[in-house]
């Protein structure tokens, strides 16, 4: 091999090197893995495959689309079904599952949303709402703001449109009966992650868990998922406060 093959080769290998991610690619929820440990699982890959001279030992990674299960480490594209505008900034989205299949997810567990915005990546942790034993779907609250980057992403949002998610993430899983009775602090959109554990232990007759969930919102009209809590108040190991920060009639 002459001089400019050589500089061929070695300019098509580091064509192939995986590309470090910037800080706004990680969400900051300390998920394993993080995308900065697939970075570095990519890369010892790529140096093996370059020491040896052997491309066949590069793994393709592509996004893959119609996913049949979650992946911690790979994203997969959803279709976006419906989207409703519960407050001026927040959405309530659904998302469509292939036939009757379900999401996977536990209880207590969250997943890791990509978004691109004028060419910057973008990553950021969100639990669905919907019960753990949905089938054909999973929503997600989602809370915008005015100057975030993936509320740019969001709100660009539109059915038929596809977002891809990775995970199931989260260490916490909720057992039934584990605990006598568990006391749920939630504000505005925190409350997203208290939703499938409650739900969870309302429709399981054999848990007699007592509930004692405490939201707080700016006012009444924002509190979300208003329909919901009200029928979950209605078991009778379950208990709703809701703490208001601005009275009635103000911004």
């Amino acid at each position: 091999m002459d001089k400019g093959e050589e500089d061929d080769e070695e300019e098509a290998w580091l064509q192939l090197r995986p590309v470090e991610p910037l800080p706004s690619q990680c969400c900051g929820s300390g998920c394993s893995p993080c995308v900065f440990d697939l970075y570095q699982r990519d890369l010892a890959s790529w140096e093996a495959a370059r020491a040896s001279k052997d491309r066949s030992l590069l793994s393709g990674e592509e996004t893959q689309s119609c996913p049949s299960k979650l992946s911690p480490e790979t994203f997969l594209a959803f279709l976006i079904s419906a989207t409703d505008r519960l407050t001026k900034d927040t959405y309530l989205v659904r998302f469509a599952l292939p036939g009757n299949s379900q999401l996977g997810l536990r209880p207590g567990q969250h997943l890791i949303l990509r978004g691109i915005v004028d060419g910057l990546e973008i990553q950021r942790a969100y639990t669905p709402i919907s019960p753990a034993n949905a089938k054909g779907y999973f929503e997600v609250l989602i809370k915008c703001y005015q100057t975030g980057l993936m509320s740019q992403y969001v709100e660009s949002w539109k059915a038929g449109d596809t977002a891809f998610w990775r995970g199931p993430f989260g260490g916490f899983f909720y057992k039934p009966n584990q605990y006598g009775e568990l006391l749920m602090l939630a504000a505005g959109t925190g409350l997203a992650p208290m939703v499938p554990i409650l739900q969870s232990i309302t429709d399981n007759a054999e848990d007699e868990t007592f509930i004692t969930l405490v939201g707080c919102f700016k006012t009444f009209e924002g509190i979300y998922l208003k329909t919901f809590l009200r029928e979950q108040a209605r078991f009778w190991n379950v208990r709703t406060f809701f703490v208001l920060s601005q009275p009635e009639g103000q911004l």
